[in-house]
């Protein structure tokens, strides 16, 4: 998960995702959920780091927030359900992954019953 196009073809794999450029800056990707179009990661390039914001659990939060560095408070975003992560190498693939699949779950439209 090296690239901005490496987070974007994972994120793809998801069923029912797109990419997005809805602030015509083709700087700031996002990846969305078709049905409700809800945003599950923002992949930008911010002081030379590719950046991706990310929904979490309010419980999981802090705990991504303490066991790395480089996961902060999610960049313009609501600090209680959004975190960030800075690609500068410290976050092991398998978390970056476990983390994006997450924030899917979490935004992914819910099957009616």
């Amino acid at each position: 998960m090296n690239t901005r196009e490496d987070i974007i073809k994972y994120c793809l794999s998801f069923p029912g995702t797109y990419e997005d450029y809805p602030f015509h800056d083709s700087n700031v990707t996002v990846m969305r959920c078709f049905g409700n179009k809800k945003t599950f990661a923002m992949v930008f390039n911010r002081s030379d780091y590719l950046w991706i914001n990310i929904k979490c659990d309010p419980e999981w939060i802090d705990f991504w927030r303490n066991a790395y560095s480089s996961i902060i408070p999610g960049y313009h975003m609501n600090k209680k359900y959004w975190n960030t992560i800075i690609m500068d190498g410290s976050v092991p693939d398998k978390d970056i992954e476990r983390l994006l699949l997450e924030s899917y779950d979490l935004v992914k439209p819910k099957k009616k019953k």
